[in-house]
C-alpha cells in the first residue's frame, strides 16, 4: 500500500484528491492548517494532522514518521487578485512552504512530487494557453506558482526528484469554501444568492474563463503516479469551453432558482481572458469529455443549498492597502 501525503487535504481540491487516492488503495496523511478548509471534508479513512507547510520542523517530522512514497502538494492560498496586497503572506505560504516539502522529498527519496500549479503562471498570454508557452505571470500568486515549478525542475535535474505538475483553472464543485469572498467566483455568487445579496462583478463582466468541474480534475491528479508518461511533465487540466462572468452569473441564478441584480464594481487588475489548451492531458490521461458548466453548476448548487450560506470572513493581514478594491475592505 503506497503512503501519500496530501497537503491542503481539508480544502476543496485536496479533499477530492484524498478521496480518489483512498479509492486507489493509498494510505493518506492529510496536512492542513484549516485556514481555508474544513476538517469535516477529510475522508474518515485518512489520517488528519492540523498544521502548516510553513512549519519546517513539523514537515520534516512527518516525512520521518510516515516515509511517504508520494507527495501531493495542494496547500495554497489561491487568491490571485488579493495576492498583490498580501505579498509576504503569499510567498511564505505558496513558495517557502512548497520548498519545505521539496527539501524533505529530496532527502527521503520520494517517488513522485505532484504539484498543483495554476494557469495564473501564463499571465495575459493569448489564449488558449499551452504548456510550451513561456509563462509570464502577472500577479504574485502566479509568480509563486511558477517559482515552485522551476524549483521542481532543478530538484529533478540535481537530485532526481520526479514530479508531475498540473495547471488547473477555475475549478468548482462540492466542498468549495463559498464563504471566501476573495476567490472562487462560483462559490461567491452562490453564497451571495443564498444571502439575498446582489452578485458582485468586477468591471463589465465580459472577462472570460473556462470553469472546470472538480470531477474533471481531481481523479487525474490522484492517478497520475500510475501513468509513466506523466512523469516530469506539466499539464493544463480543466474544461475547454470559456464563458463570460455575466454568462456564468445567469447560469448560477438558473441553477439556484434565485434571481438577484448584478452589482458592477470598479474593474480590478486581472487577466481579462484566460482559458487553456488540454491536448496534452487528453492524450496522456485518455480524457474524452468534460462536464458541461450547466450540469456541474447544478451539482454544486444542490450541495450548496444543503450546506447553506457562509458568512464571508475578512482577510486580516492585508500588507498593502493602496489600490485595494473597496469591496474587499469591509466584512
Amino acid at each position: 500500500m503506497p503512503t501519500s501525503l496530501v497537503t491542503g487535504g481539508a480544502g476543496f481540491i485536496g479533499a477530492h484528491v484524498t478521496n480518489h487516492l483512498i479509492k486507489l488503495g493509498h494510505k493518506v496523511i492529510v496536512l492542513d492548517d484549516l485556514s481555508g478548509g474544513f476538517e469535516d471534508y477529510v475522508n474518515e479513512k485518512a489520517i488528519f494532522i492540523k498544521g502548516s507547510v510553513t512549519d519546517e520542523n513539523l514537515v520534516a517530522q512527518l516525512f520521518i514518521d510516515y516515509k511517504f512514497d508520494y507527495v501531493y502538494h495542494l496547500a495554497a492560498y489561491a487568491a490571485e487578485g488579493l495576492s498583490h496586497f498580501i505579498r509576504r503572506f503569499n510567498y511564505n505560504n505558496n513558495l517557502i512552504g512548497s520548498i519545505n516539502l521539496i527539501n524533505e522529498s529530496i532527502k527521503h527519496k520520494v517517488e513522485r512530487f505532484v504539484f498543483t500549479s495554476s494557469i495564473a503562471v501564463y499571465g495575459a498570454l493569448t489564449p488558449p494557453m499551452r504548456e510550451d508557452m513561456h509563462p509570464q505571470p502577472e500577479d504574485p500568486y502566479g509568480v509563486a506558482k511558477y517559482a515552485v515549478e522551476l524549483d521542481l525542475k532543478t530538484a529533478h535535474e540535481m537530485f532526481g526528484l520526479n514530479y508531475t505538475i498540473f495547471r488547473p483553472h477555475n475549478v468548482y464543485g462540492e466542498y468549495q469554501n463559498i464563504g471566501d469572498k476573495y476567490r472562487n467566483v462560483i462559490g461567491i455568487f452562490m453564497n451571495q444568492l443564498m444571502q439575498g445579496k446582489s452578485l458582485s462583478v468586477f468591471g463589465d463582466g465580459k472577462q472570460t474563463r473556462a470553469f472546470s468541474y472538480i470531477d474533471d480534475v481531481a481523479p487525474y491528479i490522484a492517478n497520475c503516479v500510475n501513468i509513466p508518461a506523466s512523469c516530469n511533465e506539466i499539464f493544463n487540466i480543466g474544461a475547454d469551453q470559456e464563458y463570460t462572468v455575466l454568462e456564468l452569473a445567469q447560469t448560477i441564478q438558473q441553477s439556484m432558482g434565485i434571481n438577484q441584480p448584478i452589482l458592477h464594481l470598479d474593474p480590478r487588475n486581472e487577466v481579462v481572458h484566460a482559458h487553456a489548451d488540454h491536448t496534452k492531458a487528453k492524450k496522456v490521461f485518455g480524457i474524452q469529455f468534460f462536464t458541461s458548466l450547466e450540469n456541474g453548476v447544478v451539482k454544486m448548487a444542490n450541495w450548496a443549498k444543503k450546506a447553506g450560506a457562509r458568512e464571508s470572513s475578512k482577510f486580516e493581514n492585508i500588507e498593502i492597502t493602496e489600490k485595494l478594491p473597496p469591496f474587499w475592505v469591509g466584512n
